[in-house]
């Protein structure tokens, strides 16, 4: 009813109660159309009344459209195949998405029937129009077209050649082939499509009959693209290449590194070559540089876990360990508290393995295990140098674990990760490696544990889960109360890209050593014992934050029940 209203109204009158401009200056620019022959949002805009985009956005608000920044926008390549590049110039729209058989199409100007006849009849699918800027489609039609036709050359030239190479042919054949420029413009594709995409690896895996390369979005792998096996020797060679390894060392492991600018931000990633039956699994580990100065809030701490995690990392000393298993952001929260904590009246110092971030003003150091600079080593050296926070990229050994625990003691601040399925786990975790339990308990300040779960996207859709449900998830619920929960719209929307989710969020634990848990660290008591006097003094648990969020509308149960224990 509400978007009825809004079409009901012309435009200018929309403009006025919206309050987006002032009725002189609208006067204004309706004398100026009467000269200049433009439309009135075009006058508007170039009298610098308003911006494009938030022109785009109004009018969009007053047909009751969605609009879209495209910009930030994952926009389906195959969306954008199904229509001719002179035809989407013509009437300045693309593509950029499907729901389900309909195709939703990106205009500047969604009134133009003529040219949402043209598109249906074009694509052979019923059309759906959203609104963007008129600079954004005409960017989009520049880059999107472009990189399909090279995505498109790439694998028909790829696809086209029958030439199988042993291994006696290899080095020579892959010298003439990894310099090729479709081989190298596709390998730039594929990365500047996963970065655009929001992916944190790409994984390049050979099959028996073929590659399948793979972008793992929002913690959850999906299929991209696949190509002919045949193809796989002239990829991994180019890849290797990039990343400063061995072509010709395929029986071991190895680890390597790139960095390239992309949309104009710096993209670290790690490479991981890993042997397998069928040939090298290729990973590369993106890591956005800017992605780390979000803050702690930014991650999903909520206002109780966020007061209890400062009070503790704003002591003088004593150690905070962040536990959780691989992915789980135990290093984008790290980061993010030395970000909080950095300034020049401090001495940082960080040991990693390897340096993911590089942060301005503090002192990081990369392991090299081979020059003989372990964790270890590192930390006995950084001492002397009169460090006042220390922060361990991972305590592995014993060794690495007393320097920390004893360096927490004579008056540093220490961060350090773990890998345990909570909290309680890290300190029982310690005593197994042979920490000494009066060390432990005098040492640690506070534990965290964290799991990273994905966000609803904006198509959410709410319903009230029935009382058998709830129990058997363990849901907490007072009788009689109504609960409405949020749960991902079927075949999503474009935002999301059929996913129904977009982004994620941290599900966190924190858990204060007080003086119980000290003693019960120097009866060396188990975990179970630990965590449930930890509940009892008020540590809300993974699941209760995750749960908590689900009230919120901000993930689903499903989604918290997969990815905490």
């Amino acid at each position: 009813m509400a978007k009825a209203a809004k079409k009901s109204k012309s435009l200018t009158q929309f403009l006025i109660d919206e309050g987006v401009v002032a009725e002189e200056q609208l006067i204004e620019a309706l004398e100026r159309k009467k000269e200049t022959g433009k439309s009135l949002s075009r006058n508007l805009i170039d009298m610098g009344f308003i911006t494009e985009e938030k022109m785009t956005e109004v009018i969009a608000n007053h047909l009751g459209l969605e609009f879209i920044d495209l910009s930030s926008y994952h926009v389906d390549m195959s969306a954008v195949a199904l229509l001719d590049e002179k035809i989407a110039s013509r009437y300045l729209t693309i593509p950029i998405a499907f729901d389900d058989t309909i195709l939703i199409v990106a205009m500047a100007d969604p009134t133009n029937l003529f040219a949402l006849d043209d598109v249906k009849m074009y694509t052979g699918h019923p059309v759906k129009p959203v609104v963007a800027t008129k600079t954004d489609i005409e960017d989009a039609i520049r880059t999107y077209y472009r990189e399909a036709g090279e995505a498109t050359e790439v694998q028909e030239i790829l696809s086209a050649e029958e030439t199988a190479y042993d291994d006696s042919e290899i080095a020579e054949a892959l010298g003439i082939m990894v310099d090729d420029a479709p081989i190298v413009r596709f390998v730039s594709f594929v990365i500047g499509e996963a970065v655009k995409s929001g992916a944190s690896d790409i994984h390049f895996d050979p099959q028996e009959k073929e590659l399948v390369i793979r972008y793992r979005v929002d913690g959850v792998l999906h299929d991209m693209k696949s190509l002919p096996i045949k193809t796989f020797p002239a990829l991994s060679s180019r890849l290797k290449i990039m990343s400063d390894l061995n072509i010709a060392e395929k029986r071991i492991p190895q680890d390597g590194h790139y960095e390239r600018v992309v949309d104009g931000k710096p993209i670290d990633f790690r490479v991981a070559v890993l042997p397998t039956v069928f040939g090298e699994k290729i990973v590369f580990r993106i890591l956005d540089k800017s992605s780390i100065l979000l803050r702690l809030s930014d991650l999903g701490y909520d206002g109780e876990t966020l007061g209890k995690y400062e009070n503790s990392f704003r002591r003088p000393n004593g150690a905070i360990l962040v536990t959780g298993p691989t992915g789980s952001g135990k290093s984008t929260t790290l980061y993010a508290t030395l970000n909080v904590l950095n300034d020049e009246t401090k001495n940082i110092t960080t040991v990693e393995d390897p340096v993911e971030y590089r942060l301005s003003g503090i002192n990081q150091i990369q392991i090299n295990t081979k020059a003989g600079l372990t964790f270890a080593n590192a930390l006995r050296s950084i001492l002397r140098t009169s460090p006042d926070i220390i922060m361990i990229g991972e305590i592995r050994d014993l060794e690495t674990a007393q320097i920390a625990i004893e360096s927490a003691l004579t008056g540093h601040l220490v961060f350090s990760t773990l890998h345990t399925n909570d909290a309680p786990g890290a300190i029982t975790r310690l005593t197994e490696m042979g920490i000494e339990p009066f060390l432990t308990a005098s040492g640690i300040v506070a534990t965290l544990a964290q799991r990273l779960g994905r966000r609803l996207c904006a198509c959410k859709e709410p319903y009230e889960p029935s009382r058998g449900l709830l129990e058997r998830w363990g849901f907490p619920c007072d009788d009689g109360e109504d609960i409405v929960l949020y749960r991902p719209k079927k075949g999503g929307c474009p935002r999301c890209n059929g996913t129904g989710y977009k982004g994620r969020i941290a599900l966190v634990e924190i858990m204060l050593t007080s003086a119980e848990i000290e003693q019960l660290t120097l009866e060396e008591a188990s975990t179970a014992d630990i965590k449930k006097v930890a509940v009892e003094q008020g540590m809300k648990t993974m699941r209760m934050d995750g749960f908590e969020k689900c009230r919120e509308g901000v993930t689903s149960v499903e989604e918290v029940l997969r990815v905490v224990v």
